[in-house]
């Protein structure tokens, strides 16, 4: 879960919500369990004082601030909070009531005798599952994952080949660093010792849809990106190419449109916080 994040904002992000691809026919899955719990990782501890209040500011300001004994967040949805806890895009999760999706919540979260070198240790796995009791119990969520078939991009190459390097040390088994900083009218990635399917999943946020690595293209690279985000810009006038087109211009690749199965979230039940 990132320490601070707006939106207006500068994202450093390695990870975006993984795609599943074991079966093309949308299926539900068990209730209640974000993707990632199905690991072996330990259970994190749970806030035990909690304050929710309603935000009625009209903002459109989002603040989240995650450290290792607290968290506090302003003017937040539902669907905010469960992007991080599920690490999932909002426009994969459906099903929450419109009330409940129109809300805006201030929300600060604490563990009342917190053991630092056990939060120190928490995996960022831990870190995000760490709200979860939260929406459980005082949102009343109830969810399960299913796969769909629903329209994606699929990362290729073009004629001519990729126009990156290979990073020089290939021994790095991680997935590298990405920075992507972003304005209303521009959008910047940097990138250094990613394999393809980081890319993938980082272009998957800039183009607000699942991106799909079928470049064949193995090994880590490094790399870097420029688009405008401003269609308004008058023709002729100078401005940094489409997200679309500098993928194709500056690194050699391109995003076509296709179908195939993307894992979403549908929440069965949940309602208005409890009473603090």
């Amino acid at each position: 879960m990132p320490k601070a994040r707006s939106n207006q904002f500068i994202l450093v992000a390695s990870c975006i919500f993984a795609i599943s691809i074991s079966t093309a026919r949308p299926h539900a899955s068990a209730q209640a369990t974000p993707p990632a719990a199905t690991s072996t990782a330990a259970p994190p501890p749970a806030y035990d004082i909690i304050t929710i209040k309603p935000n009625k500011t009209a903002s459109g300001d989002v603040d989240i601030d995650s450290e290792d004994d607290h968290f506090t967040a302003t003017n937040v949805s539902l669907k905010n909070l469960l992007e991080d806890v599920y690490n999932i895009k909002q426009d994969l999760i459906s099903g929450i009531p419109g009330p409940v999706d129109s809300a805006r919540f201030d929300i600060q979260a604490k563990f009342s005798d917190p053991d630092p070198v056990a939060l120190k240790k928490m995996t960022p796995e831990q870190e995000r599952l760490k709200l979860l009791p939260l929406l459980t119990e005082r949102f009343q969520l109830k969810t399960h994952t299913e796969t769909k078939i629903l329209p994606v991009y699929e990362l290729v190459v073009i004629p001519g080949g990729p126009k990156f390097k290979p990073s020089s040390d290939q021994t790095k088994t991680g997935d590298g660093s990405t920075s992507i900083q972003g304005s209303r009218t521009r959008g910047k990635l940097t990138a250094h010792d990613i394999p393809m399917s980081s890319l993938a999943k980082s272009l998957a946020g800039q183009v607000h849809r699942t991106v799909i690595d079928r470049t064949s293209l193995t090994g880590n690279f490094d790399l870097a990106l420029q688009w405008s985000n401003d269609e308004s810009t008058e023709a002729g006038a100078e401005s940094d190419p489409t997200i679309f087109t500098a993928v194709q211009e500056q690194l050699g690749l391109k995003l076509q449109s296709a179908k195939g199965p993307v894992q979403t979230l549908v929440v069965d039940h949940t309602a208005m916080p409890s009473e603090n």
